[in-house]
Protein backbone atom coordinates (compact mmCIF):
# COMPACT_ATOMS: atom_id res chain seq x y z
CA UNK A 1 0.00 0.00 0.00
CA UNK A 2 2.71 2.34 0.67
CA UNK A 3 4.14 1.85 -2.67
CA UNK A 4 0.85 2.73 -4.58
CA UNK A 5 0.66 5.91 -2.55
CA UNK A 6 4.67 6.61 -2.95
CA UNK A 7 3.56 6.10 -6.79
CA UNK A 8 0.84 8.44 -6.61
CA UNK A 9 2.66 11.61 -4.69
CA UNK A 10 5.18 11.14 -7.69
CA UNK A 11 2.91 11.00 -10.67
CA UNK A 12 0.98 14.09 -8.96
CA UNK A 13 4.26 16.23 -8.83
CA UNK A 14 6.06 15.12 -12.12
CA UNK A 15 2.82 16.23 -14.04
CA UNK A 16 3.12 19.98 -13.24
CA UNK A 17 6.57 19.64 -14.14
CA UNK A 18 6.08 18.31 -16.92
CA UNK A 19 3.68 21.13 -18.16
CA UNK A 20 5.48 24.05 -17.39
CA UNK A 21 8.71 22.36 -19.27
CA UNK A 22 6.72 22.90 -22.25
CA UNK A 23 6.20 26.61 -21.61
CA UNK A 24 9.27 27.99 -22.56
CA UNK A 25 10.77 31.05 -24.66
CA UNK A 26 10.81 29.93 -28.70
CA UNK A 27 13.86 30.48 -30.34
CA UNK A 28 13.61 33.54 -32.70
CA UNK A 29 15.92 34.79 -35.31
CA UNK A 30 17.80 38.18 -34.23
CA UNK A 31 15.93 41.13 -33.90
CA UNK A 32 17.15 44.22 -35.56
CA UNK A 33 16.41 47.27 -33.38
CA UNK A 34 18.79 49.88 -34.77
CA UNK A 35 22.40 50.89 -33.80
CA UNK A 36 23.36 50.69 -30.27
CA UNK A 37 23.87 53.89 -28.02
CA UNK A 38 26.41 56.41 -28.45
CA UNK A 39 27.38 59.61 -27.16
CA UNK A 40 29.35 60.91 -24.07
CA UNK A 41 27.97 59.77 -20.72
CA UNK A 42 26.86 62.61 -18.82
CA UNK A 43 27.98 62.22 -14.95
CA UNK A 44 26.16 62.98 -12.12
CA UNK A 45 26.35 66.88 -11.74
CA UNK A 46 26.06 67.77 -8.41
CA UNK A 47 23.65 70.63 -7.09
CA UNK A 48 24.25 73.38 -6.14
CA UNK A 49 22.19 76.39 -3.72
CA UNK A 50 23.41 78.49 -1.85
CA UNK A 51 22.54 79.23 1.61
CA UNK A 52 23.03 81.32 4.47
CA UNK A 53 25.58 81.16 6.98
CA UNK A 54 26.65 84.24 9.46
CA UNK A 55 24.34 86.63 7.16
CA UNK A 56 26.72 85.58 4.15
CA UNK A 57 25.83 83.48 0.79
CA UNK A 58 27.64 79.97 0.93
CA UNK A 59 27.73 77.95 -1.94
CA UNK A 60 26.26 73.94 -1.01
CA UNK A 61 27.30 71.37 -3.50
CA UNK A 62 24.94 68.41 -2.76
CA UNK A 63 25.36 65.01 -4.51
CA UNK A 64 22.98 64.14 -6.83
CA UNK A 65 21.39 63.65 -10.31
CA UNK A 66 20.95 67.31 -12.89
CA UNK A 67 17.38 68.68 -11.59
CA UNK A 68 15.59 71.42 -13.29
CA UNK A 69 16.22 75.07 -12.04
CA UNK A 70 12.88 74.70 -10.84
CA UNK A 71 13.26 71.50 -8.83
CA UNK A 72 16.49 73.14 -7.65
CA UNK A 73 14.84 75.94 -6.36
CA UNK A 74 12.35 74.09 -4.46
CA UNK A 75 15.32 72.16 -2.67
CA UNK A 76 16.17 75.74 -1.71
CA UNK A 77 12.75 76.28 -0.51
CA UNK A 78 12.90 73.53 1.39
CA UNK A 79 16.01 74.35 3.82
CA UNK A 80 19.30 73.25 4.34
CA UNK A 81 19.36 69.22 5.81
CA UNK A 82 20.07 68.45 9.39
CA UNK A 83 23.67 68.20 8.39
CA UNK A 84 23.73 71.94 6.95
CA UNK A 85 22.09 73.17 10.05
CA UNK A 86 24.31 71.74 12.03
CA UNK A 87 27.13 73.65 10.42
CA UNK A 88 25.56 77.16 11.21
CA UNK A 89 23.60 77.19 7.59
CA UNK A 90 19.95 78.39 6.99
CA UNK A 91 17.32 80.11 4.27
CA UNK A 92 15.64 83.33 3.98
CA UNK A 93 13.59 81.81 1.20
CA UNK A 94 9.89 81.27 2.78
CA UNK A 95 8.52 78.03 2.19
CA UNK A 96 5.57 79.92 0.30
CA UNK A 97 7.88 80.22 -2.61
CA UNK A 98 7.72 77.37 -3.76
CA UNK A 99 6.41 75.54 -6.20
CA UNK A 100 8.44 78.01 -8.78
CA UNK A 101 8.76 78.75 -12.57
CA UNK A 102 11.80 79.63 -14.37
CA UNK A 103 12.37 80.30 -17.94
CA UNK A 104 15.57 80.26 -19.29
CA UNK A 105 16.02 83.32 -22.48
CA UNK A 106 18.44 83.80 -24.90
CA UNK A 107 21.51 85.48 -23.82
CA UNK A 108 21.67 83.70 -20.42
CA UNK A 109 18.45 85.64 -18.91
CA UNK A 110 16.68 83.54 -16.59
CA UNK A 111 12.98 84.60 -15.28
CA UNK A 112 12.00 83.10 -12.20
CA UNK A 113 8.36 83.22 -10.88
CA UNK A 114 7.47 82.28 -7.34
CA UNK A 115 4.48 81.65 -5.41
CA UNK A 116 5.16 84.56 -3.17
CA UNK A 117 5.49 88.32 -3.36
CA UNK A 118 8.50 89.08 -4.76
CA UNK A 119 8.54 92.62 -3.04
CA UNK A 120 8.56 90.92 0.33
CA UNK A 121 11.64 88.79 -0.13
CA UNK A 122 14.91 90.05 1.76
CA UNK A 123 17.89 91.19 -0.10
CA UNK A 124 19.45 88.00 0.61
CA UNK A 125 16.06 85.51 -0.38
CA UNK A 126 16.51 87.33 -3.49
CA UNK A 127 20.52 86.73 -3.78
CA UNK A 128 19.79 82.93 -2.79
CA UNK A 129 17.06 82.65 -5.20
CA UNK A 130 19.61 84.87 -8.28
CA UNK A 131 22.95 82.51 -7.23
CA UNK A 132 21.29 79.45 -6.84
CA UNK A 133 19.11 79.64 -10.40
CA UNK A 134 22.61 80.97 -11.99
CA UNK A 135 24.48 78.21 -10.91
CA UNK A 136 21.73 75.82 -12.33
CA UNK A 137 22.01 76.90 -15.86
CA UNK A 138 24.53 74.88 -18.24
CA UNK A 139 27.13 78.16 -18.22
CA UNK A 140 27.09 78.55 -14.54
CA UNK A 141 26.30 82.16 -14.75
CA UNK A 142 23.15 84.19 -15.89
CA UNK A 143 21.32 87.68 -15.21
CA UNK A 144 18.58 86.54 -13.70
CA UNK A 145 14.89 88.73 -12.61
CA UNK A 146 12.97 87.24 -10.39
CA UNK A 147 9.42 87.68 -10.15
CA UNK A 148 6.33 87.11 -7.99
CA UNK A 149 2.37 87.49 -7.24
CA UNK A 150 2.78 91.42 -7.35
CA UNK A 151 5.73 92.35 -7.76
CA UNK A 152 9.14 91.72 -9.49
CA UNK A 153 13.06 92.13 -8.50
CA UNK A 154 14.82 94.01 -11.37
CA UNK A 155 17.35 91.68 -13.63
CA UNK A 156 20.51 91.23 -11.19
CA UNK A 157 24.10 88.78 -11.60
CA UNK A 158 25.30 86.20 -8.50
CA UNK A 159 27.17 89.02 -6.21
CA UNK A 160 29.29 85.82 -4.65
Amino acid sequence: MRRGFACRVLAASLVPLVALAGCGVRPSDVIPVGPPPSGAVVPARPVTLYLVKKGRLSPVTRPGRRLSQADTLALLAAGPTAAEQARGLTTDIPLEADPFSVITGPNGRVVVTLSARAGELSKRAVEQIVCTAAAATPQGRAEVTVTGTAKHVDPRNCPA
